[in-house]
């Protein structure tokens, strides 16, 4: 099969990160943007642009009939549709095939399958991958969760079956707290997923977050490309990722990357996606969910790997098989880290919108820059609100370290307020450097430094 032209169904880095492929290989962009996105660095890159609406997702992003019919018009084969919005919508897949065009992600069964956390369970524990304690079905009223979570023992997490992220759970340490949460859970899942069904996991006690990303094609060939650590989180949601994992012995990496090869055998997986685990302190590991797209931390695996994701998308979505077949034949060499860099106020973690009246990088040898904005531009309070994602590669996490300290040392904006001071504070810190971290540590280590990070 033949892709000479793709739209991307998204913007920022990741709409620029597709094309700068694309680009690359011969492969003609089409880009859709919102009115607040009509000046954006994406829109310029893309060989041809379309408005899809007014700035909020619902009116621009998330239109997908109108996305697929702007597809058609345009001569495009096929839609990659990044991160985030559409990317895991399983009807927009199905509709994206069932208009002719291919659809650059797994099938919208699988998207489906994954995308409920309570199936996702099922399937995972009937493959033999370990799953976290928890439900087996969703909970409906508050009377029928109280009761489980004492089965199951506090601290539990009260998660939407639906989504992921930090929008989509919130951590109970007793019953007061279970009360007071449950209903709020429900409405934000209903708000943000479209159905309102909760479940409860137990709550793993310093636990790291390692995601192993794993690639298959229509040929049955699955290979993984190893892990990242994403334990470094505000509000449960990922900041600062890193790959290989300092902290795992090689006897739990194999045992890690072995799981998460048998969880997406068990679903005939097809393209790019992510297995994710929780891993206590006792090294026992449980399966957390599996997400069906490309990761926000791609890049660190891509430059440990030397292998371009997004090259590797395509081709499985022209019916290719995955350029590497042989599991073995997939190394690393280095060690890479990935800081995501937000217009937010550094200490309370609020979106902090406004114009990036200075943004010079400086010397940025040895640092890839994946930026969604550049000098001059405006950061909107319409959407996520990261600047830019800061990947550095180094032959060892020492000197990775050292060259994002050298780096984030000479970076200079203004104009809103970034977390680039936590950055710079965090990564000198003992907790950090040791290696050994968990999900809490930046929490716990900004309870001791409140107010210290103001720039």
């Amino acid at each position: 099969m033949t892709l000479d032209k793709i739209l991307i169904a998204n913007r920022g880095e990741i709409a620029l990160r597709i094309a700068k492929t694309c680009k690359r290989l011969g492969v003609s962009t089409v880009a859709i943007y919102s009115e607040a996105d009509r000046e954006a660095p994406f829109v310029k890159e893309a060989d041809e642009a379309f408005p899809i609406g007014p700035p909020p997702v619902p009116q621009s992003y998330l239109k997908a009939d109108e996305i697929i019919q702007l597809a058609i018009r345009s001569g495009a084969q096929a839609i990659h549709p990044g991160y985030g919005f559409l990317s895991e919508n399983a009807g927009f897949a199905r509709k994206v095939r069932e208009a002719g065009l291919v659809f650059i992600g797994p099938d919208a069964d699988t998207i489906e399958q994954m995308g409920d956390k309570i199936e996702s369970r099922k399937t995972m524990s009937a493959a033999g991958v370990p799953v976290v304690p928890g439900t087996e079905a969703g909970v409906a009223t508050l009377n029928e969760a109280l009761q489980a979570a004492e089965k199951i023992g506090y601290p539990v997490m009260l998660k939407a079956s639906s989504g992921g992220g930090g929008i989509g759970m919130v951590l109970c340490h007793d019953e007061q707290a279970l009360g007071q949460q449950f209903q709020t859970v429900k409405n934000r899942s209903k708000a943000y997923f479209g159905d309102d069904v909760v479940f409860l996991e137990k709550y793993i006690e310093n636990a790291r977050h390692i995601e192993v990303q794993i690639f298959g094609d229509i040929h049955g060939n699955i290979v993984h490309l190893f892990e990242r650590n994403c334990s470094v989180q505000r509000r449960n949601q990922k900041v600062i990722e890193e790959s290989p994992s300092p902290s795992l012995s090689a006897d739990l990496r194999e045992k890690l990357l072995s799981s998460a090869l048998e969880a997406a055998k068990a679903v005939h997986y097809k393209n790019a996606g992510t297995v994710e685990f929780i891993v206590g302190g006792d090294d026992n590991f449980y399966f957390l969910e599996m997400n069906t797209r490309l990761q926000v931390e791609h890049p660190i695996t891509e430059e440990v790997t030397g292998l371009d994701l997004v090259e590797w998308q395509i081709e499985v979505a022209k019916g290719n098989p995955l350029p590497i077949t042989d599991q073995n034949a997939i190394r690393t060499t280095g060690h890479a880290i990935e800081y995501r860099l937000y217009a937010e106020d550094p200490n309370t973690f609020m979106p902090s919108p406004g114009s990036l009246q200075i943004l010079d990088w400086g010397h940025a040898d040895h640092v890839r820059i994946d930026a969604g904005y550049r000098e001059g531009d405006q950061v909107t309070p319409f959407y996520d609100p990261m600047i830019a994602k800061v990947i550095i590669h180094a032959e060892d996490r020492a000197q990775a370290i050292e060259r994002s300290e050298a780096f984030f040392a000479q970076v200079q904006i203004e104009g809103l307020k970034t977390n680039l001071p936590l950055f710079s504070d965090f990564i000198d810190s003992e907790e950090f450097k040791r290696g050994d971290y968990h999900t809490k540590v930046l929490s716990e280590w900004l309870k001791q430094h409140k107010g210290e990070l103001a720039k």
